[in-house]
């Protein structure tokens, strides 16, 4: 069972593990190493194909609500499996106490395969903007609930600045008007799962999704499991869907994308 209180806890942890990671490395050294980086792979572009539903899958280790996932953790193995799947773009759960992840995954991830990578984490400041990029990933999740609409378009406008794209990730009708008034929001997230109960309801992204201009980029996360809901999505008209663990879990990753995509 998990605890009611746990998103608290994965948020007091973060906001720990970023004062740590500060004292290490303060931010201006850290802005420093952005100097002279290669270009950060085109996320957006990446995942949107007209008149095709693009995948953005993700490597994880375990989550709140399942434990561990995969006790075979094998970033090699799983990297290459999703190469060989032809996958659009790949999301690397980076939160250490909650999901067992960790930063270094994003840069081995991408030594390994072609396609941008997303760090999907609970991002709350700047300094964890900069920390993404230093480490490699192309675009970064920010989530509308954890963050004012002031602190949103900062963290935008910095990513923006050093070249990473935002998918900004909304579960209330309330959450997607607070970011459709901001500028510079193209890549929008509808995430099936509450993130105070965890409980998944499919019937979030088939109430917000008619809402959300045309112009912009929409990715489905949580609780896609089949061919079918994949086909139900793309009939929708949704551009990407993030999926992680109905891959995790499986014994063949590959031939589960195929299974799942229907590719």
């Amino acid at each position: 069972m998990v605890k009611a209180d746990t998103l608290k806890e994965i948020i007091q942890k973060k906001k720990e593990k970023t004062l740590l990671a500060k004292q290490a490395l303060p931010e201006e050294e850290l802005k420093a190493r952005l100097q002279g980086l290669p270009a950060a792979r085109p996320f957006i572009e990446a995942i949107s194909r007209r008149g095709e539903i693009s995948l953005i899958a993700e490597i994880k280790k375990a989550s709140p609500t399942l434990g561990i996932i995969r006790e075979n953790f094998n970033l090699l193995e799983i990297s290459s499996a999703y190469k060989e799947a032809g996958v659009q773009a790949v999301s690397v759960l980076t939160e250490e106490d909650f999901f067992l992840g960790n930063i270094s995954y994003i840069n081995e991830a991408k030594n390994l395969i072609d396609v941008p990578i997303l760090r999907k984490d609970f991002i709350l400041e700047p300094y964890q903007v900069y920390e993404s990029r230093a480490y490699g990933a192309d675009a970064v999740l920010l989530i509308a609930e954890l963050l004012n609409q002031e602190a949103i378009s900062q963290l935008v406008e910095i990513a923006s600045g050093i070249g990473l794209d935002c998918l900004v990730e909304v579960h209330t009708d309330k959450e997607l008007k607070k970011i459709l008034k901001l500028k510079g929001i193209s890549l929008i997230g509808i995430n099936n799962r509450n993130l105070h109960t965890l409980e998944v309801d499919s019937k979030t992204t088939e109430k917000l999704f008619p809402l959300i201009p045309k112009d912009k980029t929409v990715v489905v996360e949580s609780g896609i499991k089949s061919y079918q809901d994949v086909l139900f999505l793309k009939i929708l008209g949704v551009s990407a869907l993030l999926i992680g663990s109905a891959f995790m879990q499986a014994y063949d990753i590959n031939k589960k994308v195929e299974e799942v995509m229907g590719w």
